[in-house]
């Protein structure tokens, strides 16, 4: 593709919105995703703190004096903000001074540590998260199925064409990153490869001050882990268990701890959390987060994984193709002013996606690979769902639904469930 034709992405929408109301908006997200690049589409002046030019002119005179980096006609975009902390604090302080909205657009690919900056910025600047591409953003999905019709009681069937299992492999191993679009498989999986590289021999050292040497390794490991648990509650117990098993060494839990909330802020990992009901339940839900990687592409990338092993190995497939949804449904629950969680019980009961709502209303969605699980995936949600509803009725989901990989139709069953193909679907 034309690596120069900006592709529309669904956050678009939201920062102009959040832009008419406040004074500023920072957007968060792992590197790569096309943070600036979409944030030059409405930006009319930038500043970028990382330019190398002038012997890094920029990040020194912000340095120098943080509220030089905010000159220029507004919205005013400042990329990279976090390599200068102090430039937070600048912000904060002239859009109290301006008394405007719509000031400044902020990015950043790392988060510092919370004493890098003296404020919150609390009703001055409000934070978006922005993850790599949806498949209906890159144009992989036709769009053709709304989740936004389904909350709305408006589906109709459709013919949505049909899928091959070697093109939804090639999907995963590509990812989301918008700058690696139609490159073909060889460029797809380098780029994943790369992107850790990177990660642990650059990113990671400059999250804190130089006298902090962390063991390069052992991260390693604990990402290789994270991604053999892609889309699990693995415990922090478990991942040790994993690691030490790799290394032959120990590692305590508060290293991984530690060393998990270095991968959250360089948003390298993205947590899917627990659902709980807005109305009362006698239901006990239990309250770990399901375990995600940022893209897809990076798990595979750190497991070895190219398109034609992962058909040999239909079950990492599965997971593997389960992330792709929920990152997708992330995605598409952000611009519906929507959360994404999943559902699991003390009875071993378990639902791979909740999208709910900011008005209480939610969906539940199984996530297969394979047309063949439909049935096993509906007869669940329905079981499910009586329990629940049995329970309470006011904590009734609006929809039950499958997505599935290699389906050709999306409808609805007599039972009440809806399947949907995962490359038909848009918000």
């Amino acid at each position: 593709m034309n690596n120069n034709t900006y592709l529309p992405r669904i956050i678009d929408s939201i920062i102009a919105d959040r832009l008419s109301w406040k004074g500023a908006v920072c957007i968060e997200g792992p590197k790569w995703c096309g943070k600036t690049r979409s944030c030059l589409e409405q930006a009319k002046s930038t500043f970028l703190v990382g330019s190398p030019e002038g012997n890094y002119a920029n990040r020194k005179l912000a340095e120098l004096s943080p509220l030089l980096a905010l000159q220029g006609e507004t919205p005013h975009l400042i990329d990279e903000w976090q390599e200068v902390p102090s430039i937070w604090d600048a912000v904060r302080m002239e859009v109290d001074s301006r008394f405007k909205n719509g000031q400044f657009i902020l990015t950043g690919s790392s988060s510092p540590r919370k004493k890098s900056t003296l404020h919150s910025g609390t009703g001055r600047i409000t934070k978006l998260r922005m993850r790599s591409m949806s498949l209906f953003e890159s144009g992989d999905s036709s769009g053709k199925v709304s989740i936004k019709s389904l909350f709305d009681n408006a589906f109709s069937d459709c013919l949505t064409g049909e899928v091959e299992l070697m093109h939804l492999a090639e999907l995963i191993i590509r990812g989301g990153w918008p700058g690696i679009l139609g490159y073909g498989e060889h460029a797809y999986i380098e780029n994943g490869r790369d992107y850790i590289r990177s990660f642990l021999s650059e990113d990671l050292q400059k999250l804190d001050d130089d006298k902090i040497r962390r063991d390069i390794r052992k991260i390693e490991f604990l990402l290789t882990s994270l991604a053999r648990n892609e889309s699990t509650t693995a415990t922090i117990t478990s991942l040790c268990r994993d690691i030490k098993a790799a290394t032959n060494t120990d590692i305590k839990e508060d290293t991984v701890n530690e060393y998990i909330e270095l991968l959250s802020r360089c948003f390298l990992i993205e947590n899917q959390e627990p659902f709980t009901f807005s109305s009362r339940s006698s239901r006990r839900l239990k309250l770990a987060p399901k375990r995600h990687l940022t893209d897809p592409s990076l798990s595979c990338a750190l497991l070895s994984l190219t398109p034609s092993k992962l058909i040999k190995d239909l079950e990492t497939f599965g997971f593997m193709f389960e992330a792709l949804a929920e990152r997708d449904l992330a995605i598409y629950a952000s611009a519906l002013g929507g959360r994404l969680c999943h559902y699991q019980d003390y009875g071993n009961k378990e639902i791979d996606a909740i999208l709910e709502l900011d008005d209480g209303r939610w969906g539940a969605f199984e996530i297969k690979l394979g047309a063949n699980q439909i049935d096993k995936a509906a007869d669940n949600l329905i079981r499910i769902n009586n329990l629940i509803t049995n329970d309470n009725p006011d904590n009734a989901p609006t929809f039950l639904a499958v997505i599935c990989g290699l389906t050709n139709a999306a409808y609805h069953r007599k039972d009440g469930v809806y399947v949907l193909p995962l490359t038909a679907l848009k918000p």
